[in-house]
């Protein structure tokens, strides 16, 4: 029952993924994580 209920979490973790993928999210978070090394951390 574990493994099931392993799997299914896993399958939907990758949907999650993929719907965002397809939204573009992954531009915006690569555009905070570039803003926040930039201006926080002081990276360049």
């Amino acid at each position: 029952m574990k493994n099931i209920a392993r799997v299914a979490v896993f399958v939907v973790a990758g949907a999650f993924a993929l719907y965002g993928i397809t939204r573009g999210e992954v531009a915006v978070v690569f555009s905070k994580a570039v803003n926040i090394c930039l201006e926080c951390i002081g990276l360049g």
